[in-house]
């Protein structure tokens, strides 16, 4: 899996997005392990074209009709669902909204710019914000790693970071 290609394609492509899920908390330092990254994109037209230029570019289709190759489309990159993509450089999951009905406008207020160094910077879901979300989720694996998020939280809000 390659994800800095996967974010380097997206940033190329100019495509306003919020990254969230465990990629996010990764980078927050949550030892976690992830395996696909997540991000949540703006859903306005010019948006929706430009992210769908760059999952043409990555070779993206969606995973649940492999092996036959259903690709993106903007038309539907706007709308609230998710969209479980498998790129050439891993899965991709674009996410309309994430739970309590939270899309791109109410995301980006709690998402700075952050450098993953060489110049790629991408706007990454605060952890305060990740750990409540992870508070509302319900699947076992997410409720089995709610402590290590909060446990990390709690050691940066001690360091004063």
């Amino acid at each position: 899996m390659d994800f800095r290609a996967i974010l380097t394609a997206l940033e190329d492509a100019d495509v306003r997005y919020v990254l969230v899920g465990g990629v996010a908390a990764v980078l927050h330092g949550v030892p976690v392990n992830t395996f696909d990254i997540d991000i949540v994109p703006a859903r306005e037209p010019e948006n929706a074209g430009r992210l769908a230029v760059a999952l043409r570019g990555l070779d993206a289709c969606y995973r649940q009709h492999l092996p036959k190759r259903l690709e993106p489309i903007a038309r539907d990159l706007m709308l609230p669902g998710h969209h479980l993509l498998m790129t050439r450089c891993g899965p991709l999951d674009v996410l309309g909204e994430i739970v309590g009905g939270r899309s791109y406008p109410d995301l980006v207020v709690h998402a700075p710019r952050a450098d993953l160094h060489d110049g790629l910077r991408v706007q990454v879901l605060d952890l305060a914000e990740l750990v409540a979300i992870k508070r509302l989720l319900t699947r076992t694996k997410d409720r089995a790693q709610l402590a290590d998020y909060e446990r990390t939280l709690e050691e940066r809000r001690a360091r004063g970071g």
